[in-house]
């Protein structure tokens, strides 16, 4: 095979239930549901399928990756549309050719920015993704010279928030698409040409604790029957995750799940989005 004439292609919509019947039947995780920011690739020669690669949102949190990048942690929510997580990348079991991943990684490194743009409104600047040690080794991605930052702490993402126990850590590799991908990152200001919807900020514990006292003279006008929380901290909850770019009452309570245990007790609201989400149904009234 003449690795040179691979190429690296979207999949078109006609393409999609192909893509995640392969990916659902040869990838040890399984299919992913295309969600939010998600690009699909396929790696092919003469039109023949021979790799299957996606990239997703960045993982919100990640302390190795974070480090290595430099940035404040007030600032990191305002930056992480600028990173992609390669999520999945399956050649698929007929096509493993020497020196074939490699080439795949960097005919994605070249055009991702671009498509992410045209697609999304804004480029990519870092590429990031997490390795199984107990499966894998990472031999491809250091390959094509991306960079082991670290492990994870082995906690994942639930719908309450992260797992209770942490599990099998896994490695971390990052690649960057420009020289000055982390100096961009981490700088104090984002240049205005990666900016994206409203600044996303993360606010200290001492600026939480002061958030419920502005929402004190406000009434309460509901029942206390089924009353959990106060006000003023569902107001203050609320209010940070606003403040933080969270839109909706979903990404609220997502933000509020992902507080961390100094910010949740300053706040002392653990689950206060079920008030929010919700609401006790009121009370109907006899004749």
């Amino acid at each position: 095979m003449n690795l040179q004439e691979v190429i690296i292609q979207p999949v078109q919509p006609n393409e999609q239930e192909r893509f995640q019947s392969l990916m659902k039947a040869h990838h040890y995780l399984g299919a992913l549901p295309k969600i939010g920011h998600t690009l699909w690739y396929v790696a092919s020669y003469h039109n023949e399928w021979l790799a299957l690669i996606s990239f997703s949102a960045a993982a919100w949190k990640c302390a190795a990756r974070d480090q290595w990048i430099g940035w404040s942690y007030r600032v990191q929510y305002d930056r992480l549309h600028l990173i992609a997580n390669n999520s999945r990348f399956l050649i698929l079991p007929e096509h493993h050719y020497p020196n074939l991943a490699s080439r795949i990684l960097s005919l994605c490194e070249r055009r991702i920015s671009q498509d992410w743009q045209q697609r999304f409104g804004y480029p990519v600047l870092l590429l990031e993704t997490f390795v199984d040690p107990q499966l894998f080794h990472g031999t491809i991605y250091r390959a094509a010279n991306w960079v082991y930052v670290g492990d994870t702490q082995g906690f994942r993402r639930t719908r309450q928030g992260y797992s209770p126990t942490a599990q099998q850590a896994k490695q971390i590799f990052v690649r960057s698409l420009e020289k000055r991908s982390q100096a961009r990152l981490s700088q104090s200001i984002l240049d205005p040409c990666y900016g994206y919807g409203a600044p996303k900020i993360m606010l200290t514990a001492d600026q939480m604790r002061t958030l419920p006292e502005f929402f004190l003279d406000i009434p309460d006008l509901r029942r206390k029957q089924g009353r959990r929380h106060s006000l003023p901290c569902i107001l203050a909850l609320a209010t940070g995750a606003v403040l933080c770019g969270m839109e909706g009452y979903k990404a609220i309570g997502s933000w509020a799940d992902d507080l961390g245990q100094k910010h949740g007790h300053v706040l002392a609201v653990a689950n206060a989005m079920d008030v929010m989400m919700y609401p006790v149904a009121p009370r109907s009234e006899k004749p």
